[in-house]
C-alpha cells in the first residue's frame, strides 16, 4: 500500500481497502544508515533489543551499572501501597508488522520473478522514451480518411505535373536535384548516433525521488514499493508506476522542491529523531490547527489548500531524498500523529484539503510508512476507527498503533528511545536551537518504572574530581524529588543539592543540575512515588574531569 504522512491537516482518515498505503499528508518524514528492518516492539518472536535488555535490568532492584568511571546503584524502598490495574481503552494492534526486506537476495522465487518482469517493462518504457514523451491521443477515423484521400489525389496530381514537364524541363537541371537530396541525407546520417545515443541514456533521464530508474540497485529499491503496494501483480506495478512520474511531471516535482514556500507550518509537521530501528519520525501535529489564524492562513480558499498541499508534498519529498535506497538501507518513515485538541471531522476546509493530500499521496508515494502511531487520542477517532477497520486490509491495520493521553509516552518509548523523544511527547530531546544543551541524542537516557508507593534512590558513585551534571524527569510528576551529595571522607557533611521538593504535572517537565564534586563520594538522587500508579523515572549524567 502506499503508506505514509498522515495529513498535516485533519487527522488522515484509515485507508480504504486497497494496495496502496495512506502516508500521512502532514509528514514525515530522516535518514537512517543502520540498515535493520523495522521490527514492532509487539512482535513476541523477535530478539530484545539492547534498549529492552537494559530496561530490564534497571527494574530489577537492586542494579549495578557502570558508565565510565561511575557506578550507578539503584535503591528501592516499598511503602506497602498495592498497585492498581490499569485497562486498555484503545484498539492494539493484534498482529505486529514486520517490514520486509529489499535485498533482492531474500525475496521469493515469485517475488524475484515479478521483479525481472517489471524491470523488463520499465526498460522497454525507457528505450521508447514512452514515460518522458507519452504519444499524442490518435485522430478521429474520419479525420484519417480524409487525410489518406487527400494526400493520395495531391500525389497523383504532383505525378501527373512532373510526367507533363519531363519533356520540357532540360536534364541539366537534375545534377543540382541529387546534390540537395545528398545533403539533406548526410545530417539525416548524422543524426543516427546521437538517437543511438540519447536511447543508451534513456534510463538517466526517469529519476523519482533522485533514483534514477535502473541504473543501480537503488532501483530495485524503488520498484519493490510499487510491487508490493500492488500485491506483487507487475502490471498493475507498472501502471502506478507510470501514472506517478506523469503525475512529477505534471506537478513539476523537482522545481517545487527548490521552492521557498515558507516556515509557517514548521510546527504542524517536522522531522525529530529516529526510532530503535533507525527509521526518521515524523510528527504531525494537527492541534496547532486550533489556532483560527493559522487555520484560515492554510485553508479558507481553494488557493490557499492548493499551497498547503504543494508544502505537504515539498515537505514529504525532502525527507524521502534524506532515506537510504541502497538494499539494506532504512527507505520508509516512522510517523507518529498526535490528535491532541485535532479539529475533527466538523472542518469542511480540512475535510477537502485532507481528502485532496491523501488521495495524492496514496497513489504517488507507496510503501513509506514503517509504523503509523496515533497517540492522544480522542473518543470519537476510535468511533471512526471502528466503523472504518472492516473496511481495510490486515496490512495496513497492522502499521496502527493508539494510544491514549495517559499511555502516549510509555507507546512512544516502546519504539523510540527516550533520548530520541521531544520533551513535549515525555522524551528528553529538545529541539535543535542556539541554546546549546548539555544533552544530545549521542547521549543515552536510563529509563525505569517507579512501582506505586515506592521510594527510590539512584546512587551514582564518583571517583574523581569533577563536574557532574546531570538531568531527570519522571513523566507526569506527582512525586517528591531530592539530590544529595555523601562524602566518601568518614564523618564528612552531607550536601543538600535539592531539598525534598513536591513535582506536580505542571512542573517543569525536567530538571537539570550540575554540581562540583571536590572530593570523592556519591551522588543520590531520590524519587518518593506516593501514588496509586506506576511512574516512568528518565536520567541521564555526564562527567566532566577539573583541569589541574
Amino acid at each position: 500500500m502506499a503508506d505514509e504522512p498522515p495529513p498535516s491537516a485533519a487527522p488522515p482518515p484509515p485507508p480504504p481497502q486497497s494496495a496502496v498505503e495512506e502516508l500521512p499528508v502532514a509528514p514525515p518524514p530522516p535518514p537512517e544508515q543502520a540498515p535493520a528492518a523495522a521490527v514492532s516492539a509487539e512482535d513476541s518472536s523477535a530478539a530484545p533489543s539492547p534498549e529492552e535488555e537494559k530496561r530490564a535490568e534497571v527494574e530489577a532492584a537492586p542494579v549495578k551499572a557502570e558508565v565510565v568511571a561511575k557506578s550507578v546503584v539503584i535503591k528501592e524502598e516499598f511503602t506497602g501501597m498495592p498497585e492498581k490495574k490499569e485497562k486498555l481503552k484503545v484498539p492494539e494492534s493484534l498482529i505486529s508488522f514486520k517490514e520486509e526486506s529489499n535485498r533482492v537476495s531474500d525475496l521469493s522465487d515469485s517475488e524475484r520473478k515479478a521483479l525481472d518482469e517489471f524491470k523488463q517493462l520499465v526498460q522497454e518504457a525507457l528505450d521508447s522514451h514512452s514515460f518522458t514523451s507519452p504519444p499524442p491521443p490518435p485522430p478521429p477515423k474520419e479525420e484519417i480518411r480524409t487525410s489518406s484521400s487527400a494526400a493520395t489525389t495531391a500525389a497523383a496530381t504532383e505525378a501527373q505535373k512532373s510526367e507533363d514537364q519531363s519533356s520540357d524541363v532540360s536534364t541539366e537541371i537534375t545534377p543540382p536535384a541529387a546534390e540537395k537530396l545528398e545533403e539533406e541525407a548526410t545530417p539525416a546520417k548524422e543524426e543516427e548516433p546521437a538517437a543511438a545515443a540519447a536511447s543508451s541514456s534513456s534510463s538517466a533521464e526517469v529519476s523519482i525521488w533522485g533514483i534514477p530508474l535502473l541504473e543501480d540497485d537503488r532501483s530495485d529499491v524503488v520498484l519493490l514499493k510499487f510491487l508490493r503496494a500492488r500485491d506483487f501483480k507487475v502490471k498493475e506495478a507498472f501502471t502506478m508506476l507510470k501514472n506517478t512520474i506523469q503525475w512529477r511531471k505534471e506537478f513539476k516535482i523537482d522545481e517545487l522542491v527548490e521552492e521557498d514556500l515558507g516556515d509557517d507550518l514548521e510546527k504542524v509537521v517536522f522531522m525529530h529523531g529516529h526510532d530503535r530501528d533507525c527509521h526518521p519520525v515524523c510528527y504531525n501535529v494537527f492541534g496547532e490547527f486550533q489556532n483560527k489564524e493559522l487555520y484560515q492562513k492554510t485553508f479558507s480558499d481553494e488557493e490557499k489548500r492548493t499551497k498547503f498541499l504543494r508544502w505537504r508534498i515539498q515537505f514529504l519529498e525532502k525527507s524521502i531524498r534524506n532515506l537510504d535506497f541502497r538494499p539494506g538501507g532504512v527507505a520508509t518513515i516512522f510517523q507518529v500523529n498526535d490528535l491532541k485538541n485535532s479539529p475533527g471531522p466538523a472542518k469542511r476546509e480540512l475535510r477537502l484539503a485532507t481528502k485532496q493530500a491523501v488521495q495524492l499521496l496514496q497513489d504517488n508515494y507507496p510503501e513509506f510508512v514503517a509504523k503509523q502511531v496515533f497517540i492522544n487520542v480522542p473518543w470519537w477517532y476510535l468511533a471512526f476507527y471502528t466503523m472504518m477497520s472492516p473496511f481495510m486490509t490486515q496490512r495496513t491495520k497492522s502499521k496502527f498503533v493508539f494510544a491514549s493521553t495517559a499511555k502516549s509516552a510509555e507507546t512512544l518509548f516502546k519504539y523510540i528511545s527516550p533520548e530520541q523523544v521531544p520533551i513535549q511527547y515525555g522524551g528528553l530531546s529538545v529541539d535543535d536551537c542556539d541554546c546549546d544543551p548539555e544533552f544530545t541524542f549521542a547521549d543515552p537516557v536510563t529509563d525505569m518504572i517507579l512501582k506505586p508507593g515506592t521510594k527510590q534512590t539512584v546512587e551514582i558513585l564518583i571517583y574523581e574530581k569533577c563536574m557532574f551534571i546531570w538531568e531527570i524527569r519522571v513523566v507526569g510528576w506527582e512525586v517528591s524529588y531530592s539530590a544529595e551529595f555523601v562524602p566518601e571522607t568518614k564523618d564528612a557533611y552531607t550536601i543538600i543539592i535539592q531539598k525534598p521538593t513536591k513535582m506536580t504535572p505542571t512542573s517543569e517537565p525536567v530538571l537539570s543540575n550540575q554540581f562540583k564534586v571536590s572530593e570523592l563520594g556519591k551522588m543520590l538522587l531520590t524519587i518518593d512515588n506516593p501514588t496509586a500508579k506506576k511512574k516512568r523515572l528518565l536520567y541521564r549524567f555526564k562527567i566532566i574531569p577539573l583541569s589541574v
